[in-house]
């Protein structure tokens, strides 16, 4: 390797297209922008959604159902996936989140009851359903409840 046989990446050293610099550019006159029109002006383009005074197709579709902007989402874990992990140990959003049980950004966690629990954990989750919560305990294990809001 030498100083000479450097170059840089494919594609990182794109040139400038210089418009309005004459016509021997390939770039001069209308400087790429065609005769007249919308296209042609200064400051001339359409907000996103915009289709030339038609009613947009945002608004020609039915409103339909009701969004809850305070929505709480949370990830789920079943019982059957956490009893893979070992016997006397607690489980948390972290310890799930480690194991690849719960991924993304959302780290509430949901325990649902899918499954059987075969060993004593103590499960610490943002949420848990009357039939998870039941064989947890069932199976001597213990349920803490972890505020959403934390």
């Amino acid at each position: 390797m030498r100083l000479d046989d450097l170059k840089p990446a494919a594609g990182s050293n794109k040139k400038r297209k210089r418009v309005g610099r004459g016509d021997g550019s390939g770039h001069g006159k209308t400087s790429c922008r065609g005769h007249k029109g919308q296209g042609a002006r200064s400051g001339g383009n359409t907000k996103p959604g915009f289709e030339g005074g038609q009613m947009p197709l945002q608004r020609r579709l039915p409103k339909r159902g009701f969004h809850n902007p305070f929505r709480i989402e949370m990830s789920v874990v079943n019982l059957g996936q956490i009893d893979a992990l070992p016997a006397g140990s607690e489980v948390t959003p972290e310890i799930l989140t480690l194991h690849g049980f719960v991924t993304g950004k959302n780290r509430r966690v949901k325990v649902l009851g899918d499954g059987a629990l075969s060993k004593a954990l103590t499960v610490r989750a943002h949420g848990f359903s009357a039939k998870a919560k039941a064989k947890i305990e069932a199976a001597g294990g213990k349920t803490e409840l972890i505020s959403l809001h934390a």
